[in-house]
């Protein structure tokens, strides 16, 4: 005969089940808890010996110095010649003479070339030939003129008897026309050797206008430099015929450069135009110019030029920086560097570019306090200047900065310094040690 069990009566048996499950997790949740207080006292422990058993961390520091530094603006520029001038023919001719080489120096004035100049020298002797004849015809007029002038006076003294004589009747009226007509015919003969010699005049300016216009014309068959710079690869030989613009398509013969000084052209955003503007109206602008495959030694210039217009296509504007170039650093064409420097920060704070690092909160540096404990400081980084950082906000004066060996560092945690060469030459020489 089977015997069933009620689970849910209240019977004895049941009971001492439950109170016996009841007892079973009662003492299983406690161990667990003993158990996890034992592993938390455990860690503690042991993070306790680890931090008491962890040796300072090694850096190198570097002291925050205070400094003048410069507010600039960084672009990518391109050297332009000052003056260029492309070396063309005014008469027509063939090349007789090249006296300079390809890639030479000249100074304003040099013979570069030489146009056949005979054409031109008989022009002007031909231009001199016709000013002497018309100043011979002149002497001859006015030569004519003096007679003239005398037998027009005679002429006019015998009217006078005449007409007085006609008067008294003595001479008939027939003889004084004759006289007068007489007198008036030399009266024009005078006028006529007077526009004679105006005539004269008249040729001989036109002469020596021609005169004039063939020694230009002749001129221009010796071609010289117009400027002080740097000659390029001649562009015709000797026997090539040249033409001016006004006959035909000029020719090119040469172009000069001058290098010195020289132009930086470069472009700025239309963003930074307005603190570029405020900054010109304090004064002139320097410009630092310098080759991109030279980090230091930079040219200074002046800005000299600000366009007047943003570029639609663009959105920048142009600027121009002159430089010196009297040891031809810079050649035309060749891309630059241009640092234009705006205004001066006075008395700012720089620590090594190395120094800070980022966090999720932003930048930040270690300090190293008197105790030689880290201390993590967040800062305001500003413009790099060469290999330092400008600080606007977080670090003060002399105030010890981590540059290396930041990655094992601890804020509040000890460290270490390891002094550098340049730390050691100023403690030798009887620096303050970091």
């Amino acid at each position: 005969m089977t015997r069933f069990i009620n689970k849910g009566s209240n019977s004895p048996a049941a009971n001492r089940t439950t109170s016996i499950r009841r007892k079973y997790a009662r003492n299983r949740i406690a161990l667990v808890l003993l158990m996890t207080c034992l592993i938390a006292t455990y860690a503690c422990q042991n993070k306790f010996q680890l931090d008491a058993q962890r040796p300072p961390a090694s850096v190198t520091v570097v002291s925050a110095v205070s400094q003048d530094v410069p507010v600039y603006l960084d672009a990518i520029g391109k050297t332009v010649a000052r003056e260029v001038v492309s070396i063309e023919p005014q008469v027509s001719g063939r090349v007789i003479s090249i006296h300079f080489s390809d890639g030479a120096d000249v100074k304003k004035g040099d013979l570069l070339f030489t146009i056949d100049p005979q054409p031109f020298e008989v022009s002007l002797q031909q231009a001199r030939a016709n000013l002497a004849r018309s100043t011979a015809l002149k002497k001859q007029a006015e030569a004519n003129l003096v007679k003239d002038t005398a037998q027009a006076k005679t002429g006019e003294v015998e009217r006078r008897r005449y007409e007085q004589l006609v008067e008294q009747g003595v001479v008939s009226k027939q003889q004084f026309d004759q006289v007068r007509t007489n007198s008036e015919a030399l009266n024009a003969t005078v006028s006529a050797d007077i526009a004679s010699i105006r005539s004269a005049e008249e040729a001989m300016r036109v002469d020596e206008t021609a005169i004039d216009s063939a020694k230009v014309q002749l001129a221009y068959c010796y071609i010289r430099s117009p400027i002080d710079g740097r000659a390029g690869q001649r562009l015709v030989d000797i026997g090539n015929v040249v033409n001016p613009g006004n006959i035909g398509k000029a020719t090119s013969m040469l172009v000069i450069q001058r290098l010195d000084p020289i132009y930086a052209d470069f472009t700025i955003p239309q963003s930074e135009l307005s603190i570029v503007q405020r900054n010109m109206a304090q004064g002139t602008l320097r410009a630092e110019v310098r080759l991109p495959d030279e980090s230091g030694n930079p040219i200074a210039g002046d800005l000299t030029f600000l366009d007047n217009a943003v570029q639609n296509t663009t959105g920048t504007v142009n600027l121009r920086a002159t430089i010196q170039n009297n040891n031809r650093k810079f050649w035309p064409g060749r891309f630059v560097n241009v640092r234009l420097v705006l205004n001066t920060i006075r008395s700012a704070i720089l620590i090594p570019a190395s120094a800070p690092q980022m966090s999720a909160k932003g930048q930040f540096v270690y300090v190293v306090t008197d105790d030689l404990t880290a201390e993590l400081r967040p800062v305001d980084t500003g413009q790099r200047q060469g290999e330092q950082v400008v600080i606007n906000r977080g670090i003060k004066t002399g105030e010890r900065v981590v540059v290396q060996g930041q990655i094992a560092v601890t804020p509040g945690g000890k460290v270490n310094i390891v002094p550098t060469p340049a730390t050691e030459t100023a403690e030798n020489a009887g620096g303050g040690g970091l």
